[in-house]
């Protein structure tokens, strides 16, 4: 009787120390930062993703051992889809409360003054959990292309592309405060017409510090009521803007923005206008100039004037120069 109340025991007292060490162990691998990256990395979770798949992810991402989050995961894995950073340090409790809570990390959007809404969907789609037609969805109007202001934002990945454009709105709005509608409204334009006046600037000049001399150019030219006859927005009529050269066929596109044949500016930019562009618009150099012509060494500088007769020599110029390199 009593050698089997020892071996009884001496049995309960193994269990013991087994569950001890159970214990220990998943403390261990639990709670201990055993994750040992040099630098921050990423994991996107979409909706749905399945506990194996998720464990692969952080198994990958992590580079240790996972059996903390394995046996975590078996409690609960109802994990939110979101951009979730895993760092020097975190233990496997941390990242799985992350999963769980839905505690994620922004993720940096560079949005670029492209030429075509369809570059910016492209970015977004990249970026964000939405593909790019689904953003493309919501920004095929040109005139939105004034909505957009230039610029690196945060937001989560999840976002949607409703909640996107609803942030570009504040956006826009935020950058239209009271001074620079007061400025706009100096020129006598909407914040839209800005930003329509300012795609046609970005298209003149890459040069930034070209660009409010432009600004100021077709300031002049529309303060008088004389056509813009801005060569980018023929290039838009066309659908190329990559013509290096403008014929008198081209001009001839019947258009409202072509505004060689139309007074006034066109019915909306023809870009995404950059901030550089809308500031010059805002605070254009002061002059006379009502001509422009590209300066015949291909700088990307132009050559200005004041009347008809000296543009018409820059021109020649101009065409010379073409003519030499064979551009027709």
């Amino acid at each position: 009787m009593k050698k089997s109340r020892k071996k009884l025991l001496a049995f309960l007292s193994v269990l013991l120390v087994i569950a001890a060490l159970a214990v220990v162990a998943g403390y261990y691998f639990v709670l201990s930062p055993l994750v040992k990256v040099e630098e921050e990395q990423y994991i996107q979770l979409y909706p749905q993703t399945s506990a194996e798949e998720v464990t692969a992810k952080v198994r990958e991402v992590a580079g240790c051992d996972v059996r903390g989050f394995e046996m975590l995961s078996r409690r609960s894995s109802a994990f939110k889809a979101g951009n979730y950073v895993v760092k020097r340090g975190d233990s496997m409790r941390d990242i799985w409360l992350r999963f769980l809570s839905g505690n994620q990390t922004p993720v940096k959007v560079v949005i670029p003054a492209a030429r075509n809404l369809d570059k910016v969907a492209g970015v977004l789609g990249n970026k964000l959990m939405a593909d790019s037609a689904a953003f493309a969805a919501l920004l095929g109007q040109p005139e939105q292309m004034a909505l957009i202001i230039p610029n690196t934002y945060e937001v989560y990945w999840t976002i949607s592309p409703e909640d996107f454009v609803e942030r570009m709105q504040k956006e826009h709005d935020r950058f239209w405060n009271e001074n620079r509608r007061a400025k706009a409204a100096a020129q006598g334009l909407t914040p839209d017409e800005v930003a329509t006046l300012a795609s046609i600037v970005d298209e003149e000049t890459a040069r930034n510090d070209e660009k409010p001399v432009v600004a100021g150019l077709y300031l002049n030219r529309l303060h008088k009521g004389i056509l813009l006859q801005a060569d980018p927005t023929v290039k838009y009529a066309v659908g190329d803007p990559t013509l290096r050269r403008i014929l008198f066929e081209h001009l001839k596109v019947d258009s409202p923005y072509n505004t060689y044949l139309h007074a006034g500016l066109p019915p909306t930019p023809i870009r995404i206008p950059s901030v550089r562009a809308l500031e010059a618009v805002l605070n254009p150099a002061k002059h006379d100039y009502l001509y422009m012509c590209a300066k015949e060494d291909f700088s990307g500088y132009h050559n200005f004037a004041v009347t008809l007769s000296e543009h018409n020599k820059n021109a020649s110029r101009y065409q010379a120069a073409l003519n030499a390199r064979g551009i027709r």
